[in-house]
C-alpha cells in the first residue's frame, strides 16, 4: 500500500507540476461568483483540517513535497472551474450543476478525512480523479476506468458526487468499489453481497467464500433470500456442493464429509443409509475414519475444509452417544455393564471419545472404561504405534489427560524407552507454530501431574531448548511461549528459586493474603457447594464434626449450615445441606444459599466445591465473581479453570 501511494504521489506530482498548466478564467458572470467563492473556502478549510494554525494541507511529512502538492491541488481546482465556465457544452443551469459538484467533492473530502474513512495522502489523487471524470463525462465517456484505477476510498468519493450520478459507467463503477471492498475483507465477502447480490462480481466472490469459510457460505446459502438465491444458480462444483447441502433436511449431517464428498472419495448416496439411523455407531465410526484421514492430510500441510465442522460435530456425537451414557451409570459396580456402550469401538475411535469428550468424560469413565479399553483391543502394537495409526491428532491432549489421570506412566511404558523420549520432547516441540494456544496450555496443565523426575526434567531441558533456539532466530512468539512456560516450570519445582509471581508480573498464586479474603468488616466468607449423592452423608458428617468443638459456632438452617470461628480471624462458612439429588433438593438448598448471601450482602472471597467431578460444572455456573480462592478439588478441577477465571 504505502510503495502503491509513492508511485501515485509521483504521478500526481510530475503530472500536476509540469504538465498541468493552469488555464486562464474567463469572465465570471456575477450570479456564479457566489459558487466561486465557495469553492475557495472549502480548499481553505480543508488545509486547516489537521490544525486551524496550517495554510497548507500535510499530505506526506515533507513540507517542500506538501508546499508543490498544494500548488499543483489548486491548479487542478482552477482549471475545473475554468473548463465549467468555459464550456460551450453546458447551459448555465448545468455550470451551477458542475460548480456545485466540485464544491461537494471537497465537501466530500473533508467530511471522508474527519471520519477518517480516507487518508491526507488520497487528497491528491481524488483531485485528479475528479477532474479525469469531469472531462470524460463532458465528453460523454464511462469513468469506470477512474474508478478501476483509483483506491476505495476515492472511488467512494466520487460516485457519491452528485454530477456523476448519471453517468454511463457509474453502475459498473459501483460494481468495481463492491468487488474492491470484498478484496480488501474477504472475511466480510457475503457480509457485503448481502446488500448488493446482484453485483457482476458476485458469482466468482461468492466462489472464494466457499474456499475461504465453508460453514458461513452454507449459513448464507440456506437463507430465504436474494443472496442465498444467488448462492444457489453459481455453477462452480465446491458453491453449488455446499449448496445442495444446505436445501437437504440432513445437510448438517453430510457437512463434516464436505472435503471428501468434494475430492469425489465418498458420495451422499453413501452416507446417506447411515443417517438412517443416527443412534447407531456406524455415523460416529465413518466420522473417525473421516477425521484420521484428514490429519493425515494436515500433517503434510493440508488444510481439509470443514475440519473444524468435522470435529464439532465427531465431539457432540461422542459425547451424546458414549460419554453421556458411561457417566450417568457411574454408581454401577460392574464395569461390563457401565461401558457395554462402548464395547462395538475401536482403540481409535475409543481415543476420540477421550481427546474430544475432555470436558465431560468423568474421571471413572475414563481410568477404569475408555483408557484400560483402548490398550486392550490394542493388539498387534504399542502405544507408539497407536499414535501412529492416529496420525498423533489430538496427542498432546492425550497426554495432558493421561497425566491428569495418573495414566501417563502406563502409557509411556507401552512404548520403547527411546520413543517415549521423543514424543515427550515434540510434546513441546513446535507450540509457536500451531494457530492457537491451546496446545501450549496442555503442555502447561501436564506438567504439573507428571511425577516422574525424569520425564519433568526431559521437559525442561527441551523447553530451555527451543527457548534458546526462538531467541536465535529472533522468533518472537516463540520465544514467548517458552519463556512462560519456562518460568512456570522451573516455579513448579520445589527446590527452584524462581518467583512465578515476580517473574510474570501477577498476583501471588503460592498464597493468598489475608486482607484479600476479607470484607470491610474483616470477616473471611466461605461458600461450600454440596451435592445428595450416595456419598453426601459420610462426607458431609465427617465436616459438620471437624468443626464441632469450642473454636466453632454452628447454627443450623433448613437449606443450610453456618460455620463461625468463635476466636481469632472472623470467619464464617455457609455450607448447603446435600439434600436428595433425585428430587433436585440439593439444587433448591443451593439456589436458597445464594439467594440469602446475595441479598443479605454476604459475598464469599472462597469457594469450595465438594463432590464429584460430574457435579462440578453446576459449582461454576453459580460462581460468585467475589471469590478469589476456589477449591475445586484434583477430580477434574483443572480443566474448568479458564471457566473460572472468565468469571472471578
Amino acid at each position: 500500500m504505502k510503495k502503491f501511494y509513492s508511485i501515485v504521489l509521483l504521478l500526481v506530482i510530475s503530472t500536476t507540476c509540469f504538465a498541468q498548466q493552469e488555464i486562464a478564467m474567463p469572465p465570471i458572470p456575477l450570479m456564479r461568483e457566489v459558487h466561486h467563492s465557495y469553492i475557495e473556502t472549502s480548499l481553505r478549510n480543508i488545509t486547516k483540517l489537521s490544525s486551524i494554525a496550517d495554510t497548507i494541507f500535510p499530505v506526506t511529512n515533507d513540507p517542500k513535497l506538501n508546499q508543490s502538492i498544494h500548488k499543483s491541488i489548486r491548479t487542478y481546482v482552477h482549471n475545473m472551474r475554468a473548463i465549467v465556465e468555459s464550456s460551450t457544452k453546458l447551459s448555465d443551469n448545468e455550470k451551477y450543476v458542475w460548480l456545485r459538484g466540485i464544491n461537494e467533492l471537497l465537501m466530500g473530502f473533508q467530511s471522508a478525512w474527519q471520519a477518517r474513512i480516507i487518508r491526507n495522502i488520497m487528497y491528491p489523487g481524488l483531485i485528479k480523479a475528479f477532474y479525469e471524470c469531469l472531462q470524460l463525462e463532458l465528453d460523454g465517456k464511462s469513468i469506470l476506468p477512474i474508478v478501476e484505477q483509483n483506491e476505495l476510498e476515492i472511488g467512494n468519493v466520487l460516485i457519491q458526487n452528485y454530477c456523476l450520478k448519471n453517468n454511463q459507467g457509474i453502475a459498473a463503477a459501483k460494481d468495481v468499489l463492491v468487488l474492491k471492498t470484498c478484496q480488501r475483507e474477504p472475511e466480510n465477502i457475503l457480509k457485503i453481497l448481502t446488500r448488493f447480490p446482484n453485483n457482476r462480481y458476485a458469482d466468482s466472490l461468492i466462489t472464494i467464500s466457499a474456499f475461504r469459510n465453508q460453514e458461513e457460505l452454507y449459513n448464507y446459502a440456506a437463507a430465504p433470500n436474494e443472496l442465498g438465491q444467488k448462492i444457489q444458480q453459481v455453477q462452480h462444483p465446491l458453491v453449488k456442493l455446499i449448496a445442495t447441502l444446505a436445501r437437504s433436511k440432513n445437510g448438517r449431517m453430510y457437512f463434516p464429509f464436505l472435503d471428501d464428498l468434494y475430492q469425489n472419495k465418498i458420495t451422499i448416496h453413501q452416507i446417506t443409509p447411515i443417517l438412517n439411523d443416527e443412534s447407531s455407531d456406524n455415523y460416529y465410526k465413518l466420522l473417525v475414519k473421516t477425521r484420521i484421514g484428514y490429519a493425515e492430510r494436515m500433517r503434510k500441510g493440508d488444510t481439509p475444509m470443514a475440519a473444524k465442522t468435522l470435529v464439532a460435530k465427531l465431539r457432540s456425537k461422542a459425547v451424546e452417544l458414549y460419554i453421556n451414557e458411561i457417566n450417568a451409570l457411574h454408581d454401577e459396580s460392574n464395569l461390563n455393564i457401565r461401558f457395554k456402550k462402548i464395547d462395538s469401538l475401536n482403540p481409535q475411535e475409543l481415543y476420540y471419545l477421550a481427546v474430544l469428550g475432555e470436558e465431560e468424560i468423568y474421571t471413572s469413565s475414563f481410568v477404569s472404561g475408555v483408557y484400560p479399553r483402548i490398550f486392550a483391543r490394542f493388539k498387534n502394537g504399542d502405544a507408539e504405534s497407536l499414535l501412529q495409526t492416529l496420525q498423533y491428532d489430538f496427542y498432546r491432549k492425550f497426554l495432558k489427560m493421561s497425566a491428569a489421570y495418573n495414566t501417563l506412566d502406563d502409557f509411556l511404558k507401552r512404548m520403547s524407552k527411546p520413543a517415549a523420549q521423543k514424543l515427550m520432547q515434540n510434546f513441546v516441540n513446535g507450540l509457536e507454530k500451531t494457530g492457537s494456544l491451546e496446545d501450549a496450555v496442555d503442555v502447561a496443565d501436564s506438567y504439573a501431574s507428571i511425577y516422574n523426575k525424569d520425564i519433568r526434567k526431559l521437559i525442561l531441558l527441551q523447553v530451555q531448548q527451543n527457548l534458546r533456539n526462538s531467541k536465535i532466530q529472533h522468533d518472537k512468539r516463540g520465544e514467548i511461549i517458552y519463556q512462560l512456560l519456562h518460568t512456570i516450570f522451573v516455579s513448579a519445582d520445589s527446590s527452584g528459586k524462581t518467583n512465578l509471581s515476580a517473574s510474570l508480573g501477577i498476583n501471588t498464586v503460592y498464597n493468598m493474603p489475608l486482607k484479600e479474603l476479607q470484607n470491610a468488616s474483616g470477616r473471611i466468607i466461605i461458600q461450600q457447594y454440596a451435592y445428595g449423592d450416595k456419598d453426601a452423608e459420610s462426607y458431609f458428617g465427617a465436616f459438620i464434626a471437624r468443626f464441632s468443638n469450642s473454636n466453632w459456632r454452628i447454627v443450623r438452617k433448613p437449606y443450610w449450615v453456618e460455620i463461625s470461628s468463635a476466636r481469632g480471624t472472623p470467619v464464617t462458612i455457609y455450607a448447603n445441606l446435600p439434600l436428595d439429588e433425585t428430587k433436585d433438593l440439593d439444587a433448591m438448598a443451593q439456589d436458597s444459599l445464594n439467594y440469602y448471601l446475595e441479598t443479605n450482602g454476604f459475598q464469599p472471597t472462597m469457594v469450595i466445591h465438594r463432590g464429584h467431578s460430574y457435579y462440578l460444572q453446576q459449582t461454576i455456573d453459580q460462581l460468585a465473581p467475589s471469590a478469589k480462592v476456589v477449591l475445586l478439588g484434583s477430580c477434574g478441577g483443572y480443566q474448568k479453570l479458564n471457566l473460572v477465571l472468565n468469571i472471578c
